[in-house]
């Protein structure tokens, strides 16, 4: 699903401010594997992250996606395959329209601009069933406003809205980092059943180590720049909390 070569990126290349973000990574995704990347500030996960999307273009190397070149695409152009979702549940939504409209939006994310979905009754319907399977009783709200919703309806909403068009890869940036205990369960909860029911692959940061342990089937550590350690699902499943912790001693 996702092969990377040799990728480095070098920020402020020859100044004196330099900073090598990734150090010739190579790595490669499969279809439908959920891969949870963990590490300190400034490792390089996000920039990785930023270079599977398109909003960052690597310095040296190459990447691809479904066999398809992608290294100089910049991140409309790959909406196609990739969907993301963020730390802050602010972002990706419009808080002034509702839940429906924003549902419809987000059907539309990569389609023609002269292409449109109405929010008829069948369109109505999809999106309550989606909303339903959250048990957040949101689904006979949905001509509520985005931005009246809490921090955790909303990134769970979000994550609903990321899948509602065509998508191969999620990409989950510290998607708890802001929500309470209660709230990530649900978005964590939700983004296993996505993966595994719909076959999405998944790639998570986060720095909530008890969660790098309970989901996803590989994990991947990044230190300054390098991935250090990459567990593949038989191992990890005998790693214990205890054992991460040391990673990071």
């Amino acid at each position: 699903m996702i092969s990377i070569r040799h990728i480095s990126k070098i920020f402020n290349q020859g100044k004196i401010n330099e900073v090598i973000a990734l150090d010739d990574i190579s790595l490669d995704i499969h279809q439908g594997e959920f891969v949870v990347i963990i590490g300190a500030n400034g490792s390089g996960k996000t920039t990785l992250m930023n270079i599977i999307e398109g909003s960052e273009l690597p310095t040296e190397g190459s990447i691809s996606i479904k066999d398809t070149e992608v290294t100089a695409l910049p991140e409309y152009k790959r909406s196609k395959w990739v969907a993301r979702v963020f730390q802050n549940p602010t972002n990706g939504t419009a808080p002034d329209l509702t839940i429906l409209d924003n549902f419809r939006l987000a059907a539309l994310r990569t389609q023609r601009k002269n292409v449109t979905i109405g929010t008829n009754a069948a369109f109505r319907k999809r999106v309550q069933e989606k909303i339903s399977s959250l048990g957040m009783g949101l689904e006979n709200k949905i001509s509520q406003a985005m931005g009246s919703l809490s921090g955790g309806q909303r990134q769970a909403l979000t994550l609903l809205m990321s899948v509602m068009d065509d998508t191969d890869i999620l990409l989950l940036d510290e998607p708890t980092a802001a929500l309470d205990p209660k709230s990530a369960l649900v978005v964590m909860r939700l983004a296993e059943k996505l993966n595994q029911d719909m076959g999405i692959t998944t790639i998570l940061i986060t720095h909530n180590l008890k969660d790098a342990l309970q989901y996803g089937d590989r994990l991947i550590q990044f230190q300054e720049g390098k991935i250090v350690c990459d567990i593949d699902k038989g191992s990890k499943a005998n790693l214990t909390l205890q054992d991460i912790y040391r990673w990071f001693a």
